[in-house]
Parts: structure tokens; C-alpha cells; sequence
């Protein structure tokens, strides 16, 4: 049931799951040795785009866990690897440098119409425009744009899993707001990935529409909201190990702990549900210091723990 419920959402968004990247080369364009990793600036191809992204080697390198960080949105395209790979922005979304120094291999991309990703960065306003385009382009030609941001997200753990340090038994990933929805969306369809946090989007389409929430442009998602919701990709991702952040005055996981009850069952069922966890605080949507914290703490006691 659940592998049947992953493919009717594959085919809704467009996602060809029987046809996956095999291999992503990548070249590297500048090299930084920071204390305790090495952060290249590299480029790969992902379906005739050009992807940007940071790469997060440690010291040692052998069987490494690694970790596919997706950033935030947060109405600032300029930022995106940078913003967590500590170079730009809030310190607190920095977690590429602090799993790295954990021993993680961490891959830092841009998303489509973020940071390097931008067609023009010097007109004021394009970069809204440049992302309302890229969802209204799609969606005329029957394609969205999740697609797009999905196949990107699966190039970057195709390149994580042909690393030669890589445990491939230990791939995750992490992201807030728009990058944990990504991480949501992705983990559901990508089954190589074994553990993931989502902070900051675990919030169903129907409360979003009840309490006239925004929906970010990727999940825009044509028929999508008739048959399925946030918890079916939470069903989908049992019995894999998954974190999921709230907060109690976050519009954007206002409904968190209901998409945890309705995905239980299906946790409960494999003999996992020790593997679905939900950490709610106080407070709003910007992650704090403590949650930082804990995000932390949960990927490093996953390496720690055998999958």
C-alpha cells in the first residue's frame, strides 16, 4: 500500500522514479580549508542545468554519514548554499560547518531561482518575478515546479552516493521552511535517503487554506491537495527515521503534532515508530539556538546509532 501511495504521488508531481541519475560528475571551482573540513565550490549538471553547491569534506574521510542540506526561502534569493554553509545570513541556519565537524560529507546546493541559480541579479524585484515565472511556465506546459526542485534535490544524493568516502547506508537530509518542505517531498520519493529532519513546514494544504497561510511556489502542485496531504508523505517515509521541528506560533507547522497522529499508524505498523519523532517549542517560525542545537544532537545521535 504504502509503495503504491509513493508512485501515485511520483506520477502526480512528474517524477519518473524507475528512471534515476545513475551518476553526477562533478568539477570543482574553488577549494577553502577551513580548521576541521575542506569546503569546495563545485558545479554538476542535473537535467542540463548548471547546479552550484558547497561540499563540506572533514578530515577523515572513510564511510563517512553524509547529509544533503536544503535551504531556506525565507523572501531572500540571493541566499542559499552560503546561508548554510555559514558564509551569509542567519548564523542559526549555518548547520553545514557543525556537521562537518561531526564527521559528515555535506552537500550545500542551490535551489532553481536561488543565489547562483538567478538569471538576473540586477534588476530590483526580478528575483520574485524569475520564481513566479518558473512555476507559471511549468504549469502551462502541464510541469511544475516541484518536479524541477526534486530532481535537482535527487541529483545531489546520486552525487553524495557515488563518493567513494560515503557510507551509502547513511545518507539524510535537513532543511527549514521551503528547504524542509523540499525535505518532506524528496524523502517520500527518494528512498535511498535513511534519516531526515524537516523543521519549519509541517503544516497541512487544508489548515494553510482554513487560516489563509501562504503556499511556497513549488507546492503549487495542480490536483495534489484532492487525494493526498502532508501526512501521506510522512507515511511514505515509514519506516526511515524522520525529525520533524514545530513551533507553537509557527503558521508554518501550525498543525505538525496532527500530521505525526495521522502518520503513526503506518510507523507503528512497520515497528518503527520509535523512528518518527516530532520536537514542538516555543515561539515563531526562526529557528533559535536551542533548536539549532537539537537538530545537531539528533543527525550526530543517528551516526552514532546502527541503521
Amino acid at each position: 500500500m504504502k509503495k503504491d501511495l509513493r508512485n501515485e504521488i511520483a506520477s502526480i508531481i512528474g517524477i519518473e522514479l524507475s528512471k534515476p541519475i545513475l551518476n553526477v560528475e562533478y568539477k570543482i571551482l574553488k577549494s577553502t580549508q577551513e580548521d576541521e573540513y575542506t569546503r569546495h565550490l563545485i558545479q554538476y549538471d542535473s537535467y542540463g542545468d548548471k547546479v552550484n553547491a558547497f561540499l563540506l569534506l572533514p578530515k577523515i574521510l572513510n564511510n563517512n554519514p553524509a547529509i544533503l542540506i536544503n535551504h531556506q526561502h525565507n523572501r531572500e534569493h540571493h541566499l542559499g548554499k552560503s546561508e548554510v554553509c555559514g558564509l551569509a545570513g542567519d548564523p542559526l541556519q549555518a548547520f553545514g560547518p557543525e556537521l562537518a565537524k561531526k564527521g559528515f560529507v555535506v552537500l550545500a546546493p542551490d535551489s532553481i531561482c536561488f543565489e547562483d541559480r538567478r538569471k538576473d541579479t540586477t534588476v530590483e524585484g526580478f528575483d520574485f518575478w524569475q520564481h513566479f515565472n518558473e512555476m507559471c511556465y511549468r504549469i502551462l506546459q502541464g510541469d511544475f515546479l516541484m518536479k524541477k526542485v526534486l530532481n535537482d534535490a535527487m541529483s545531489g544524493i546520486t552525487l553524495l552516493s557515488t563518493l567513494d568516502c560515503v557510507d551509502n547506508e547513511k545518507i539524510g537530509t535537513l532543511g527549514h521552511s521551503y528547504g524542509g518542505n523540499t525535505v518532506l517531498f524528496l524523502s517520500t520519493l527518494d528512498e535511498r535517503i535513511a534519516f531526515s529532519c524537516a523543521s519549519g513546514c509541517a503544516c497541512t494544504f487544508e489548515n494553510r487554506m482554513k487560516n489563509n497561510v501562504g503556499i511556497e511556489m513549488a507546492s503549487v502542485i495542480p490536483n495534489f491537495h484532492g487525494k493526498y496531504d502532508i501526512y501521506d508523505l510522512v507515511s511514505c517515509i515509514a519506516p526511515r527515521r524522520l525529525l520533524i521541528v514545530s513551533s507553537d506560533s509557527d503558521k508554518y507547522s501550525k498543525d505538525a503534532s496532527y500530521i505525526v497522529e495521522k502518520a503513526s499508524p503506518i510507523y507503528a505498523e512497520l515497528g518503527a515508530l520509535y523512528n518518527l519523532v516530532h520536537k514542538q517549542y516555543q515561539g515563531g517560525h526562526a529557528l533559535t539556538k536551542e533548536r539549532f542545537n537539537d537538530i545537531i544532537k539528533w543527525f550526530e545521535l543517528n551516526n552514532l546509532n546502527s541503521f
